[in-house]
């Protein structure tokens, strides 16, 4: 039998195990919004640490990161450094206060916990939402592209047909069980993305001949590719490395990573779940610049005659037999659709519970709006179809630079009003695409770091100006 083959049979497996695993979960299920949305709040820490690894790394890793590491070499590792130190500090300093003010709050969407109110702040929960869908759909949209160009490199299937399958095998089992399933069948994915990550890299390495082997390698091809500084850094070192710690931080306005902190059984496990996803995370981020600074010796025509960001499937086909390359692929689907399906749920709760709340506690209104939001990304999956890395990245500003300031002021419980809330979200993404797309400066900081700053200026003065005007009023 031929290595498609088992290539193919392997894959299929997985796919099946997922659609198990989820539809399983849904036996354990309660018919409420809450349980829908949170599982009742009432997530052991492992699964958390696990859910939320193969959430937040998805295809950026597998495809983005990997491409990454191809085209600009060992610099890479920065954006591993960097974005665990402001992860870390996100769940540190935030996460477990999040825990207990949205229980307090009985807040069961991210907009809900910014509006955090009915009437006057009602405007604030459907902007928030509004931004939620924009982007957390783009980004959705983004993970089915990554798994659809690594099918097409190794089965030849066009790009609709990874897309489809991505979006179906997500749709069935966030039907049947909602977070619980997407969590669940997280958890497995999570440990097939490991597995596959370290098998991969370690045949990648002994086929280079060991570290040292690939460094001298690596010089032969372009000295820069083993400079740690990289080069024509518009602002020095210090700046890249800040912005690359600000989009870790950036966590906060991941509706689909915090809603897993909302989930938790006890806001006392949430250090535990922190420090196992970021051991795990840091193993997987190397393993990916392994394997993308191989593939650059062992694949050097990549770069001219072919796609970086598919680096990884075509040194797997290149150095592994059938049945492992299948598990790779599962890997790397299993990061896509990982991430796929929370953020489909988190645009899911936007629209049924925030946008039109008319039917916000109905068990089917939400199943209902489920499959709406799959079918509005599978749209957009279908029609957009560029870099992986580009897509997954701004949409990341995006929602950090958006939501996270006004997460944060939320957690801590201060003060804010309509106006300002609103004027923090719509600053944050404007500096984020001012930045990105108008100065052209992401390469130098990447743009979460002004974009939260920007959000987080006005507030300060917003929140000045009003303290101003109640000195004013009492004095009067």
């Amino acid at each position: 039998m031929t290595d498609q083959f088992w290539i193919a049979v392997t894959f299929i497996s997985f796919l099946i195990l997922f659609i198990i695993v989820g539809v399983y979960s849904a036996t354990q299920k309660q018919a409420t919004t809450t349980d829908y949305l949170l599982a009742s709040r009432n997530v052991n820490p492992w699964l958390t640490a696990l859910s939320a690894l193969a959430t937040g790394q998805s295809g950026l890793l597998f495809i983005g990161q990997v491409g990454f590491a191809y085209k600009v070499g060992i610099s890479a590792l920065w954006l591993t450094i960097g974005w665990a130190i402001g992860d870390y500090i996100a769940w540190w300093l935030i996460f477990r206060r999040l825990r207990e003010v949205s229980e307090a709050k009985n807040s069961e969407t991210v907009s809900e916990f910014l509006g955090q109110a009915s009437g006057k702040y009602r405007l604030i929960t459907l902007v928030s939402a509004i931004i939620t869908i924009t982007f957390l759909g783009t980004y959705a949209a983004a993970q089915l592209v990554a798994g659809s160009k690594a099918l097409n490199s190794v089965f030849g299937w066009d790009y609709s047909s990874g897309v489809i399958i991505g979006a179906v095998v997500v749709a069935v089992y966030c039907f049947s069980g909602g977070i619980r399933a997407s969590i669940w069948t997280d958890a497995i994915q999570a440990i097939i993305m490991m597995i596959s990550l370290l098998i991969l890299s370690t045949v990648a390495l002994v086929n280079c001949g060991g570290f040292q082997s690939l460094w001298i390698q690596l010089m032969a091809i372009d000295s820069d590719l083993i400079n740690w500084n990289p080069e024509s850094l518009q602002f020095g070192f210090i700046p890249f490395f800040l912005g690359w710690i600000g989009a870790g931080f950036g966590v906060v306005g991941q509706p689909h990573i915090v809603v897993r902190a909302m989930a938790i059984n006890s806001s006392q496990n949430i250090a535990f779940a922190r420090d196992l996803k970021l051991l795990l995370a840091t193993v997987n981020s190397c393993c990916a610049i392994v394997i993308g600074i191989a593939a650059r010796v062992l694949l050097p025509d990549l770069l001219n005659t072919g796609d970086p960001e598919l680096a990884l499937p075509y040194l797997s086909l290149e150095l592994l037999p059938g049945f492992l390359v299948g598990l790779m692929m599962a890997g790397l689907f299993s990061a896509t659709i990982s991430t796929a399906d929370s953020q489909i749920l988190s645009c899911s709760a936007a629209l049924t519970q925030d946008i039109f709340p008319q039917g916000a506690k109905s068990y089917r209104w939400i199943k209902i709006g489920t499959l709406t939001v799959t079918a509005i990304v599978l749209a957009i999956a279908l029609i957009d179809n560029n870099s992986v890395f580009s897509l997954i990245t701004f949409s990341w500003s995006a929602l950090a630079a958006g939501l996270g300031p006004l997460l944060i002021v939320r957690v801590l419980q201060k003060p804010v009003t309509t106006g300002i809330a609103i004027a923090m979200m719509l600053s944050g993404i404007l500096m984020a695409f001012i930045w990105n797309l108008g100065l052209g400066l992401s390469g130098a900081v990447y743009e979460v770091l002004p974009g939260m700053l920007s959000g987080t200026c006005v507030y300060l003065i917003g929140h000045h100006l009003n303290m101003l005007g109640s000195e004013s009023d009492s004095e009067v």
